[in-house]
């Protein structure tokens, strides 16, 4: 992970350099006048082998510093000092300036410290020694003495005091009072030591009757020193525990990811260490943490980075040794051996970081059982879809009003002779097929639809957020398609095939009535060989009233009850009629007027579908024939059941009509539903190929709430397709269903088809039809089903002035370019003119 400054740390930065860039100047000045004093006092070269010497003990002293570790702080002790007043002492200063300069130099590119720390300690030195010198030549003319060698001392320690806290301070973000009061005690007594040591060796030099204290100051400053790193290492040890107590707090929490970043991080603060790694790979877990103070640096698999015997580790694992996690790695750039103290610390923090990751990885397992059993609870075992009770429940959630905006419905799924392939390949093969269609169920589900498996072959979707019903009708072949690929199971080629019913919710009842609604329709369709059917109070075996009607059939056709109405198909852009739709009703002397929804099943069940479908045809091609004498030849358009053209006398009924009634074989059009089967298409194609050659035109109604599109027409070579109303009714405000009505009608132009729009209700809906390229349309905005007679009246009538329209026109003349009529490949129709 990254971390990106704040505008304050940009703010910093821009101080630390600012600082760093004044020592520089302000050493670079000093250097100037060095030199330029050197040169005005003509100051001769001093002895060679003294500056030689001077320079060695310059760079030793800087190169090989005295560490000593008060815990598992590391504290460098140079001692500089000495051989710089030494050399303040024999030679002038300008010289030990330039010494100082160029031996601290010599080691930060020996040691290959980063070029502005390299600078910084350089420019410090220059401004330190030039303070000392300048002390020692003003007050230690013409003989230096202990007190200006005391002087110069002080002044070369206030001068690094004063230029390396600020820095330190705006560095590590902490104020310059801060910075300067830490381990202020030690700085002093370690200064009185190096003061003391430098005095006595400059006496040495000076004096040779000080040899006589030789023995005894060496022996002081020892005892100085061991008494001063007795009480650093008191203090220090007592800070380490007390923050190992602080970090061991830190580590009480259940999330791991925080466990081993603290773990990471503070092990680092704790001994000092450039780096800490933590693996879990003993443990079973491919994961190495590395972090250093600043934070993690790597968290993923391993290898680890520190992995040599020299590196210092400790076995993640409890006191009793009941449990190991993984190990703790401390990485250092340099070779360090811990005290023993340390070590002790390193076993009990290790302690600590394996007991919080046991704890955390405990309630990890918790949290997981609980989410599994939850998730088990909801869901199927051989699937992974939801279960029953699942699907219930989000059921009960809609009921309850808890749902978002839209209707919602469901959708029950059965599979066809699953039975065979239990019985034929076993049950090993049957979950494997069951697993197939749960997969690509779920994967053609909407977004927030809920696919579930009630049980054996039994599917269900709970499809939400739908803004028309017909929009269920839409998802469901969806999902229905995408179960017909085939799948190899035992080296098998297997094809599933299923049938759904659709229910939407009621507005009573609950999740128990939707789903009953939907088990009718589910059954309606299997028993109509259709893949799929939407519940219809009608349709309901449990409506008693459905169930008389049966009996009343013959009576019905003998005394002809059913009459046909016609609702006039009109040009979009023109408003005038083209053609129109025989609508079938039943004018029962008990229940009024009924529709083909209330009782075409019962008539396709009864034996009395050809009667009925006879008596309609030949009212709709009388109406026909009367309009033509009133000269108005307009096509009719009859709706024709699927069990209909099961019949092999059926195509030579139509032809009998026409030629009864002098009606040409292209004024007819006859309406296939597009819920036929697969299975149907095949059986009927010979049929509707009959009455295509003879000159009889097909429709594909309901477009697009049925089988797959491309199925149907690469089986019926139609001339018109109508979109179902469903469609319609939202083309303002769905862009699903707007764009369901532009990708039909750029299917209808490619393959040289007319669409026609049903259920047109208002002036916005035509023109949003019009401008998606749809050229007619139907609906209560131009006229509501009407007896052919009514009709003639309303044609001759006209709108505007204009008899045979119903609407005004939506352009003036020569306002829209129409394109030129063109004939079908190999049918011989004339297409109708498409809006350019």
């Amino acid at each position: 992970m990254r971390l990106i400054p704040s505008s304050n740390d940009d703010a910093t930065d821009r101080q630390l350099r600012l600082l760093i860039g004044l020592v520089v100047v302000l050493a670079l000045g000093a250097a100037g006048l060095n030199v330029w004093y050197a040169v005005a006092s003509s100051l001769p070269l001093p002895n060679p082998v003294l500056l030689l010497l001077i320079y060695a003990g310059s760079v030793t002293a800087n190169r090989f510093k005295v560490y000593v570790r008060f815990g598992s702080s590391k504290n460098a002790t140079t001692w500089n000092e000495i051989p710089v007043l030494v050399g303040l002492v024999l030679l002038p200063g300008p010289w030990v300036v330039l010494l100082t300069a160029a031996s601290l130099a010599t080691v930060k590119i020996w040691t290959r410290v980063a070029p502005h720390k390299a600078v910084f300690s350089v420019a410090k030195e220059v401004l330190a020694v030039s303070a000392a010198g300048t002390v020692l030549t003003l007050v230690g003319q013409p003989q230096p003495t202990a007190g200006a060698v005391i002087l110069a001392y002080l002044a070369f320690w206030l001068v690094d005091e004063l230029l390396f806290h600020p820095v330190i301070a705006l560095a590590s973000r902490t104020g310059p009072i801060k910075a300067f009061r830490q381990d202020l005690g030690g700085r002093v007594l370690t200064n009185l030591v190096r003061l003391v040591t430098v005095v006595y060796i400059i006496e040495v030099v000076l004096s040779d009757a000080n040899l006589l204290l030789l023995g005894f100051v060496p022996l002081l400053v020892a005892c100085l020193y061991l008494w001063q790193s007795s009480r650093l290492r008191t203090r220090e040890e007592r800070s380490s525990w007390r923050q190992l107590a602080d970090i061991t707090d830190e580590l009480s929490s259940v999330d791991l990811n925080h466990v081993l970043c603290v773990a990471a991080t503070q092990g680092a603060r704790l001994f000092s260490a450039d780096e800490v790694e933590i693996d879990l790979t003993s443990s079973g877990l491919d994961r190495v943490v590395r972090a250093n103070a600043g934070g993690v640096t790597f968290d993923g698999p391993g290898p680890r980075k520190y992995d040599d015997p020299t590196a210092t580790t400790a076995d993640l694992e409890t006191r009793d040794r009941s449990y190991r996690a993984g190990l703790l790695v401390l990485g250092f750039y340099g070779k360090v051996k811990l005290t023993e103290f340390e070590q002790y610390k390193l076993k009990t923090f290790a302690s600590a970081v394996c007991t919080a990751i046991r704890n955390a990885s405990a309630y990890a397992e918790l949290q997981r059982l609980n989410e599994q059993n939850a998730f088990d609870a909801a869901h199927d075992p051989l699937t992974g879809l939801a279960n029953r009770r699942e699907l219930y429940e989000r059921a009960d959630a809609y009921f309850a009003g808890h749902t978002e905006d839209g209707l919602v419905a469901l959708l029950l799924i059965d599979l066809n002779h699953f039975k065979e392939v239990n019985d034929t390949l076993g049950h090993g093969a049957g979950d494997e097929v069951l697993r197939t269609v749960a997969h690509r169920l779920g994967s053609a589900a909407a977004p927030g639809d809920l696919v579930a498996r009630l049980g054996g072959d039994e599917f269900a979707v709970l499809l939400v957020n739908l803004l028309t019903p017909a929009l269920a009708t839409h998802r469901a072949e969806q999902m229905l398609t995408a179960l017909e690929g085939s799948l190899e199971v035992e080296g098998m080629q297997i094809t599933v095939e299923a049938a759904g019913g659709i229910a939407l919710a009621p507005g009573s009842g609950g999740v128990n009535e939707l789903m009953r609604r939907a088990d009718i329709a589910m059954y309606q369709a299997k028993r109509g060989g259709q893949r799929t059917a939407t519940y219809a109070h009608a349709q309901d075996t449990a409506d008693v009233d459905r169930l008389m009607l049966g009996g009343e059939l013959h009576r019905a056709v003998a005394e002809h009850e059913f009459v046909v109405d016609f609702q006039p198909i009109v040009d979009l852009g023109s408003g005038e009629v083209i053609s129109a739709e025989a609508l079938a009703r039943w004018q029962h002397p008990e229940h009024g007027y009924l529709t083909p929804m209330q009782f075409l099943e019962t008539v396709e069940r009864s034996g009395q579908l050809s009667a009925f479908a006879d008596a309609v045809l030949d009212q709709a091609l009388s109406a026909a024939e009367i309009w033509r004498e009133a000269s108005f030849d307009l096509p009719v358009a009859v709706n024709v059941s699927p069990r209909s053209l099961l019949d092999p006398r059926f195509p030579a009924t139509v032809l009998a009509r026409l030629e009864r009634h002098g009606t040409p074989a292209d004024r007819l059009v006859l309406e296939l539903a597009e819920t036929l089967t697969i299975s149907q298409l095949d059986v009927v194609g010979r049929a509707l190929n009959e009455l295509r050659e003879a000159g009889v035109r097909l429709a594909l109604d309901d477009f697009g709430t049925g089988v797959s599109p491309l199925s149907v027409l690469s089986h019926i070579p139609v001339n018109q397709l109508k979109i179902d109303q469903g469609f319609v009714g939202t083309v303002e405000t769905s862009s699903e269903a707007a764009a369901v009505i532009r990708s039909t009608v750029d299917l209808a132009r490619s393959l040289h088809l007319t669409v026609i729009a049903e259920g047109v209700e208002s002036e916005p809906q035509r023109h949003a039809l019009w401008e998606l390229g749809c050229v007619a349309g139907q609906g209560h905005l131009f006229a509501r089903p009407m007896s052919s007679a009514r009709l003639l009246g309303t044609l001759q009538r006209g709108s505007g002035g204009r008899p045979g329209a119903l609407a005004a026109p939506l352009h003036d003349v020569g306002a829209v370019v129409r394109m030129q009529r063109r004939r079908s490949p190999g049918s011989g129709r004339t297409l109708p003119h498409l809006p350019a």
